[in-house]
């Protein structure tokens, strides 16, 4: 069983829990970017297999992650670079931050049925950073029924 999807847009990484404090209270919360961007993943997933395509429970998975970055302004001759893919991109969101929102975002929760139990059978993870003239993240799972 392969899932594939791609989110449009630029590729965002998880933001830290924000924590608020009033008098002694303190309320703990996700950033809102954190929150929409989840939102689209679930959306770029369901648009394709709908709310049911859920890997069963225990199944070992691969995830592959290709996240293309918006070229900034540079020159012609480096902009062709970055295309060929000899100029990667080192610039944020991190590695590991863009994988847990995809990852978490894929998880089960209220009104999604998730792709997956949860993000732990996740037992093989390829993440690729990459320019391109549309930014996107294409995600690939697979789960890997146990010989």
């Amino acid at each position: 069983m392969t899932y594939q999807f791609t989110v449009p847009g630029p590729p965002q990484g998880k933001a830290r829990p924000r924590t608020v404090r009033r008098g002694r209270r303190s309320t703990t919360y996700t950033p809102e970017k954190t929150v929409e961007y989840e939102n689209a993943v679930r959306k770029a997933y369901r648009d394709i297999y709908g709310n049911g395509n859920t890997i069963p429970a225990k199944t070992p998975t691969s995830i592959t992650i290709r996240a293309y970055y918006p070229i900034p302004k540079v020159s012609k001759a480096k902009r062709a670079r970055m295309l060929s893919g000899e100029i990667k991109p080192t610039v944020k969101p991190d590695a590991d931050n863009v994988i847990k929102i995809i990852c978490d975002a894929l998880n089960p929760k209220e009104e999604f049925n998730g792709a997956w139990r949860d993000d732990a059978q996740a037992t093989d993870v390829v993440f690729k950073k990459r320019y391109d003239e549309t930014p996107r993240v294409e995600v690939t799972i697979k789960g890997v029924m146990p010989v």
